[in-house]
This record gives structure tokens, sequence and C-alpha cells, in this order.
């Protein structure tokens, strides 16, 4: 038995990351913004005043490097945090001003690494690949990669 990086999901899949990473740490330096913020500041931008530990979870982070992050976030005047109405030990993330501003041109960087991913592929074959990706994915989550009866 032999491994053929090139026909395996993990090396490609990693790859890929690696490579959009790459470019869209390219495309946000110069907003002041790393590819770790910015998928903070779009679960904000989806849903502001939300835990740590509910960012965290969404973007499958453990919470000590969420903490971080979101130190870094708030030295750079992205975040602040206000105490939970309803639980005295927690606390919100909520925007500032600075972030919002940061919006349209931080999507539309993101947007334009995602076209640039996927533009060798026929739009047909781009929903595919999604999908496909999107239930790998999910998969991968729920069980571990093992199949599901």
């Amino acid at each position: 038995m032999t491994f053929d990086k090139t026909r395996s999901a993990g090396v490609l899949a990693g790859e890929l990351a690696r490579l959009y990473s790459a470019e869209l740490q390219r495309r946000l330096a110069p907003l002041g913004l790393s590819a770790a913020q910015f998928l903070v500041l779009s679960e904000l931008w989806s849903e502001d005043g939300q835990t740590q530990r509910a960012l965290a979870g969404q973007l499958g982070v453990e919470q000590a490097t969420m903490a971080n992050t979101l130190a870094r976030m708030e030295r750079d005047h992205l975040i602040a945090r206000k105490q939970h109405p309803d639980d005295r030990r927690s606390q919100l993330v909520v925007l500032t001003e600075v972030a919002r501003r940061l919006e349209v041109v931080a999507v539309t960087a993101a947007v334009e690494v995602n076209e640039a991913v996927l533009e060798g592929l026929p739009a047909a074959e781009r929903e595919l690949f999604l999908s496909m990706l999107g239930r790998v994915v999910s998969a991968m989550r729920d069980g571990n990669g093992k199949q599901q009866a």
C-alpha cells in the first residue's frame, strides 16, 4: 500500500487552507487585520454581542486561542467587552466603530479571495465542490470522519 498525497483529501484540503489563508492575510494586512481577527469580526458582523465561549465554539478554536485573539482585537480597538445583562460572570464581545467601518472592505477582500480560489472551475462545478466540501466538513465535525448509519 502506498500513500499518494495528490489523492489525499486531507493533504489537498490542508494545502488549499494554507494557500487561502496566506492570500486572505495578504489582502487583510493593509487593513491591520489578521485572518483570525477577520473570522471573529465576521461572526460579530452577523451577530454582535456574543460571549467569548460562543465565538470559540462557532469558530472551532480553543478558549485560550480565542482569549489571545480578543485581547489583541481589544488592544487594536476592534472590539470592546461589556457586562452580560443576564450573567454577571460573563461578558459580551461587541464591535467598535472601527470594526464596523472595516466590514465592507474586509468582506470584499474575502469574497475576492474566495472567487480566486474557485476561478478555475465552471459555475456548476463550483456549486458542487462547495456543497461536497461542506458535507465533508460537517461529517468530520459530527462524527470525526466515521460513516454515519
